[in-house]
């Protein structure tokens, strides 16, 4: 039955799983802005409830990426090379499992964010989730790309969202650093075990932003060749 849909699938667009799969891990991203609602508000209940759903789309997203895996065709002519679709899945699927392994941690532990570091990461946050549409939105992009031959104006179009993507990655590495700024100040007074997990935390949102710049990186190379 998958394999059967899949077929169909690659038959009309040979990207169609592709965008599908991103499109469930956006899913999967977007769940992050109430999951942190929760944690800030401190609703244990319901923060256990939404890492719940983000376990399930990513796993969701995984499976996807299996059943694309195995039913990739491997002689149909593709206006993209089978090599590069698989590098770009990979790099999607990246994307969700980190955001599964963000809310587990802090689910987990039942992880708090100190006063002085949530106005800062709300806004890493934020700019993490607006990463990852971005990257699906040129995804998206690659029907009409397709359809147009890989017309030079759509070719650039498509450069000018990639383009956008990396200043998101480079504003989450500096909303990062000023993140690790304000909590090495804090560290006499965090139990030590604390501050690395916020460490950690912080760097694994921020990574949210550098996995969905690499999707635009490889696709960027892919529309290169």
């Amino acid at each position: 039955m998958v394999g059967g849909y899949l077929s169909g699938i690659f038959a009309s667009s040979p990207i169609g799983p592709i965008q599908e799969h991103m499109g469930k891990v956006v899913e999967c991203v977007a769940h992050l802005q109430p999951f942190f609602d929760a944690v800030l508000a401190g609703d244990a209940e319901r923060r256990h409830v939404l890492h719940g759903e983000i376990v399930d789309f990513e796993h969701k997203a995984d499976k996807l990426k299996k059943d694309i895996r195995l039913h990739l065709p491997t002689t149909l002519f593709m206006p993209f090379d089978r090599r590069d679709i698989l590098e770009i899945l990979a790099m999607q699927d990246k994307v969700a499992g980190v955001v599964r392994d963000i809310t587990g941690l802090v689910d987990g532990r039942g992880m708090e964010i100190p006063e002085p570091l949530r106005p800062g990461y709300q806004e890493l946050i934020s700019t993490s989730i607006a990463a990852c549409k971005h990257a699906h939105k040129a995804i998206r992009e690659l029907d009409e790309l397709i359809e147009t031959g890989f017309d030079k104006t759509e070719r650039k179009r498509i450069k000018k969202m990639l383009n956008e993507l990396d200043d998101l990655e480079h504003q989450t590495d500096e909303q990062a650093a000023k993140l690790f700024s304000i909590l090495m100040g804090m560290e006499d007074d965090l139990p030590p075990v604390k501050a690395m997990f916020l460490y950690k935390l912080i760097e694994l949102t921020a990574d949210i932003a550098d996995c969905a710049q690499r999707v635009g990186s490889r696709l960027q190379l892919t529309l290169a060749r």
